[in-house]
């Protein structure tokens, strides 16, 4: 179930997504987690419920609830710990970092970032690549610059290694590793190079993670309109909304109030009014509404 809600989530967003997840949690997982049974039993179900709880809460970012996020997150932390299983608890931990670094709590996050990379002292190279990509982050959103770097080196390596392996598909790839290189870029200063960063994860990207697609294709544009290329910014904007109909997330829809906030002064460009027109014939009006003067 818990792979299934998250194929879902990577396609329709998390606000498509969650609601099925707590239900099944409520409904189903909570009864079994007070059932009778053997210790390995519990552990394992333990161990399946936090993975549960983690995605839950990974949604519930992506729809803007944080505090539920938070309470998610909590939860699967303490259910991870009883169960033994570190993989999600740093996982978790991950989570909570790129939750609050996304709010602008960078100490915090680089602290929960450190924290999951220390409780996995044995983790594979591709593990190793997701914490130490978003330690990189989160150094960065401090302006460390040597440990930014350090970290993505660190990342850049370790992905090297596990792409020499079988690819699993799903997990940590080069991909995401080139979003963090362009997270980490764009916070250093070098808006440039994290448009070239962000271009190139997303070209590499799976099919499958449509709202990861949108939601970064909205970012690019933005960063793209920030240096001044406007046409390529609007063309990157007209792709994600192509898309915009299909996904519900509360990320997304901030991208695209932000869009409209942005090029509304530009109305006179003939990229910027085909842009607003397409905008218009997909976006709730209430961004447009609401979205104030540029």
């Amino acid at each position: 179930m818990t792979t299934k809600i998250s194929e879902l989530d990577d396609q329709f967003g998390g606000r498509h997504a969650r609601p099925m997840a707590a239900a099944f949690l409520v409904n189903t997982v909570a009864g079994y987690l007070h059932a009778d049974a053997p210790s390995d039993v519990r552990k394992a179900l333990m161990s399946a419920a936090s993975d549960l709880c983690y995605l839950t809460g990974y949604m519930a970012v992506d729809e803007g609830l944080h505090g539920l996020a938070q309470r998610y997150y909590l939860k699967a932390l303490e259910l991870a710990g009883t169960a033994g299983d570190h993989l999600t608890y740093c996982t978790t931990l991950r989570g909570m970092s790129v939750q609050l670094g996304d709010l602008g709590y960078g100490a915090r996050a680089l602290e929960l970032a450190d924290a999951a990379a220390a409780a996995s002292p044995a983790a594979g190279p591709r593990m190793r690549a997701f914490l130490a990509g978003q330690q990189a982050h989160a150094a960065a959103l401090l302006d460390e610059r040597d440990r930014a770097m350090r970290h993505i080196r660190e990342a850049e390596v370790a992905m090297d290694r596990a792409e020499s392996r079988i690819t699993t598909f799903g997990s940590y790839d080069p991909a995401a590793l080139h979003y963090h290189i362009s997270q980490v870029r764009y916070e250093l200063g070098d808006v440039s190079g994290s448009v070239a960063a962000m271009a190139r994860s997303n070209e590499i990207r799976h099919d499958i993670y449509r709202r990861t697609r949108v939601r970064h294709g909205v970012i690019l544009a933005e960063r793209q309109f920030r240096i001044g290329h406007l046409e390529a910014a609007c063309q990157s904007w007209k792709a994600a909304l192509g898309e915009y109909p299909l996904v519900q997330s509360g990320r997304v829809d901030t991208g695209m109030r932000s869009m409209v906030r942005l090029t509304r002064p530009h109305l006179g460009n003939t990229h910027v009014r085909a842009l607003h027109d397409q905008a218009r014939a997909v976006l709730p009006r209430a961004m447009f509404t609401r979205a104030g003067p540029g």
